[in-house]
């Protein structure tokens, strides 16, 4: 019986301990579905469709869409981190480099920029960063400090971190990150042209010629009083027939002839005509106030006073060319070109050669200051006719002489600097019509300037020289 009762005893006890454990597991289980039902849920947008439905991060995205093949990636699979200015952030960006749209800045100067703000390593959330340099999508190191808070670069604060996408995290930032080898442009003289699409070709020159250009732009001269540099467009490297970039040397001869060692702004130009140093040779300013400020009769001033750190810039419609040869030197090489020009006046200088009144020497001396009112061919033959004469060997030296002597100025004058009135020449006055772009002669004739730009205002070593279309006889 005692044995009944003992086995009774453990029989209820095994059943007790089993619905205990039955009750124990049914509450694991319970609480493991209250746990799921708590957990944070994951990310269901990538990067990009996160960035389109926050209106702050606008900026951004219109950014980003100039260029499919970053969306593509930040749409696709993989994990990235993406430091994402705000729209706030992109506005201050604009006016520390002086642009009023993202649409003003060059393609791949965007670009740059925007891959700077891409880590493709991983996604990294706040609490995986530490002290140091992170690369960047564009291959420039990001300076990370954790110290009270992210901070990048030193300046550039995480406002709203670990922003969890399918494909990474974005931490979103309250200026927008300049990559360490493009910040020292911002601010300068260079900038306006640099994150300006209207300006690439410029910054293509300086890009392919000597370092020593760049350096010298950053700086303030080798005065130390600042620059001032006039600045061609896209368009003016056309007008004045650049249009694939030549050779280093030419490169860094045009573009330091482009700069003045010193800070002039617009007010402080010299009116009138004058002639001004630049670190690449002497220009010669014509500044008619109301009606223009122009530089060797053919390139424009557009705009003025874009000031920068270290001095100011001002835009020119047409680039600027030193001269590298004399007016015969010109002459000659326009004679034997595949469009022969001037033939006839070369011949009639080269008769003058040796003589006591020789033109040929006078326009080869390159410490000359002359202007030569130049004829056609064409002008020439319609003298022979007049003259009845063959050609140039036909007219008595003397004659000729006196003839050359009347389209020779003893000053440099270009085209925008002619007024109304009375010139004199080495042998006898001429009548400009400013107004009508004529040249009378001493006999009452009339001469047309050439409206070829590329035949009027053509600036040599020693002066320049304007094409006409009729030869100018003296009185």
């Amino acid at each position: 019986m005692k044995f009944n009762i003992q086995k009774h005893v453990l029989r209820s006890t095994f059943s007790r301990l089993t619905m205990t454990i039955v009750l124990a597991m049914s509450l694991i289980f319970i609480s493991g579905c209250d746990d799921d039902d708590d957990s944070p849920s994951q990310p269901s947008q990538t990067i990009v469709e996160i960035a389109q439905g926050n209106s702050d991060l606008s900026s951004l995205l219109a950014a980003l869409s100039k260029y499919p093949d970053l969306v593509s990636t930040l749409s696709g699979n993989g994990k990235y981190t993406v430091f994402a200015p705000t729209n706030t952030a992109f506005n201050n960006l604009l006016s520390a480099i002086g642009q009023s749209s993202i649409n003003d800045v060059p393609e791949d100067v965007l670009k740059n920029i925007l891959q700077y703000h891409v880590i493709t390593s991983g996604a990294v959330k706040s609490t995986q960063l530490a002290n140091g340099d992170i690369e960047a999508a564009n291959g420039e190191d990001i300076r990370v400090t954790v110290t009270g808070g992210v901070k990048l670069n030193s300046t550039v604060n995480v406002t709203t971190a670990d922003i969890e996408a399918t494909n990474g995290v974005i931490h979103v930032i309250d200026a927008v990150l300049v990559p360490p080898s493009v910040k020292p442009i911002v601010g300068t003289i260079v900038a306006p042209a640099y994150f300006n699409k209207n300006f690439t070709t410029l910054i293509a020159a300086v890009q392919a010629a000597d370092p020593s250009i760049l350096t010298t732009l950053l700086g303030n001269g080798p005065s130390n009083k600042k620059l001032t540099l006039f600045a061609p467009t896209n368009a003016a490297f056309t007008a004045a027939g650049i249009t694939t970039l030549p050779d280093k040397a030419t490169l860094d001869a045009v573009l330091t002839y482009h700069v003045i060692d010193d800070e002039v702004r617009a007010a402080e130009l010299p009116s009138g005509s004058a002639a001004i140093v630049t670190l690449g040779g002497e220009f010669y300013l014509s500044n008619n106030g109301a009606n223009g400020v122009f530089i060797n009769g053919t390139s424009k001033v557009t705009a003025t006073d874009i000031a920068g750190s270290n001095g100011v810039v001002h835009v020119i419609d047409r680039t600027l060319i030193p001269p590298a040869k004399t007016i015969a030197g010109i002459a000659t090489d326009l004679s034997t070109a595949s469009t022969p020009q001037f033939t006839q006046l070369v011949a009639a200088l080269a008769r003058t050669s040796g003589t006591d009144t020789d033109l040929l020497a006078a326009v080869s001396n390159g410490d000359a200051n002359l202007t030569v009112f130049a004829p056609t061919d064409a002008a020439f033959q319609q003298l022979y006719i007049g003259l009845d004469v063959e050609g140039i060997n036909d007219i008595p030296l003397a004659t000729l002489t006196a003839v050359l002597q009347h389209h020779v100025v003893a000053a440099r004058v270009f085209s925008t600097d002619l007024t109304n009135g009375s010139v004199a020449t080495l042998n006898g006055n001429v009548t400009v019509s400013a107004t009508n772009k004529t040249v009378t002669d001493g006999s009452g004739n009339v001469a047309n300037l050439s409206t070829n730009t590329a035949l009027l205002n053509v600036l040599a070593t020693n002066g320049v020289i304007h094409t006409i279309d009729r030869v100018l006889l003296p009185d």
